[in-house]
């Protein structure tokens, strides 16, 4: 059996174990002294953490390594100028249509007209404490909004590159990792070739390393599945079913036409090529919730089911698992309106393009923050005046919302990297029978 039907299996099996959980916590069955949910949480959700923790062990030494091999192969630095030139471009043009569609489909459907008061109540009692947690500290960071910005791209230069690598900071590390391949360049050859082998030689030991743990991709698919079924609750997702499926629906809309148009006009590699090629990456992404954790898996995927060169694919996958967020502009934009259509505040178009602006630089400002879903949702909700407690209306579906945005946001980065390659004549063919794999 192909490795990504027994990740989808697991994805199956998860959903049906996770029902099966909820039905028996309805009923109000205890476990010995604990309840159906929390067992899940307990003894079978850590299967789960123990996957991510495997792929994000990989994602420093291979972003790093595999960066500044691609940076010090490069014999003209203008072409690194080029290829940074045209990720930029592609995901600023994304986000800014994400959003814009993200509000036009809120504006036709208008998801929070369809919650009654007593529902509204509700869902704030339930969620107030949670939501308290998460803001707290999104308010303290997004405190000073220009300033919070401003000294994330300042930070992107660390003053420590050692303390960078530690803490898995990527933006930093991907600069650390350009400066030090340019370096190489720059100096004698027999002096530089030793330094990089030796990175090639860590680059392929990461990638070694993704086959072999992904292995038990099935398992830990159907453990983080099986605990998120369990633990939402059906009666959130009842109260919420037109919000939740306002915002899939512009979602899959926007996989459906944008990227294949984007694919269609500039490159000449087939759309089914591309989401057969990307589809295990996808999987991974809706599992982990985190373009990070995938990060491996989609260089894996568009260089060896896609034929993207590595010099394209580390440095712009890296960069879009970093500030390219498609699917958080599309959650973002969908947010802000129900929240206000629940509210009873009409936004305007004046305060809607501010969405759109305050939402585009927040999707750079916060890369690499905590809770970066919730920092850029409240800077957004504070923009255009909306009470911080509206988040409290939207938390108990946002980690579902979560993993499929993240599907979204690797998906564009996958297709910026198809595009940027297809533009610099880096993308080879790839046999039909590997695709199937």
């Amino acid at each position: 059996m192909k490795l990504h039907t027994k990740i989808f299996l697991g994805m199956g099996l998860g959903v049906v174990f996770g029902l099966l959980v909820a039905a028996l916590e309805n009923r109000g069955l205890m476990l010995g002294k604990t309840t159906p949910t929390a067992a899940v949480t307990t003894y079978v959700k850590p299967v789960g953490d123990l996957f991510i923790n495997m792929i994000k062990m990989i994602i420093v030494p291979l972003v790093f390594a595999s960066l500044l091999v691609g940076t010090a192969s490069l014999s003209d630095i203008r072409k690194l100028g080029r290829i940074g030139g045209k990720t930029l471009l592609y995901f600023l043009v994304t986000t800014v249509i994400a959003l814009t569609f993200g509000l036009v489909i809120a504006n036709v459907v208008r998801p929070g007209d369809k919650i009654s008061e007593e529902v509204k109540q509700r869902l704030e009692a339930s969620a107030s404490q949670q939501a308290e947690e998460k803001l707290a500290g999104a308010k303290e960071q997004t405190a000073d909004k220009v300033e919070f910005i401003k000294q994330t791209f300042l930070n992107i230069v660390p003053t420590n590159p050692v303390k960078a690598l530690v803490e898995g900071n990527l933006l930093q590390i991907i600069f650390v990792a350009l400066m030090m391949g340019i370096a190489l360049t720059l100096i004698d050859p027999e002096k530089a070739q030793p330094v990089i082998k030796f990175f090639d030689g860590i680059n392929d030991v990461m990638i070694k390393l993704v086959n072999i743990f992904m292995k038990v991709a099935p398992y830990g698919v159907f453990a983080l599945i099986a605990n998120v079924i369990a633990t939402s609750g059906a009666s959130v997702l009842g109260a919420l079913a037109w919000y939740v499926a306002t915002t899939i629906v512009g979602m899959a809309i926007i996989v459906v036409t944008m990227y294949p148009i984007a694919l269609k006009l500039l490159t000449r590699t087939k759309v089914s090529d591309f989401f057969r090629g990307v589809r295990q990456a996808m999987l991974i992404s809706f599992s982990t919730s985190s373009s990070g954790a995938t990060l491996p898996i989609t260089m894996e995927c568009c260089e060896e089911n896609l034929g993207v060169s590595k010099d394209v694919s580390s440095f712009v996958l890296p960069l879009g698992a970093t500030i390219n967020m498609n699917g958080t502009a599309i959650y973002m934009s969908v947010s802000a309106l129900f929240i206000a259509q629940v509210y009873g505040q009409d936004l305007g178009l004046g305060e809607q393009l501010i969405i759109v602006l305050m939402a585009t630089m927040a999707s750079v400002g916060a890369a690499g923050a905590p809770g970066v879903g919730v920092i850029m949702l409240l800077m957004v909700l504070n923009a255009v005046g909306l009470p911080d407690s509206g988040f409290a209306l939207v938390i108990g579906v946002e980690r579902i919302l979560d993993m499929c945005r993240t599907v979204l946001n690797i998906t564009g980065d996958a297709s910026c990297a198809v595009v940027v390659a297809s533009s610099e004549k880096e993308i080879a063919e790839v046999p039909p029978m590997k695709l199937l794999k």
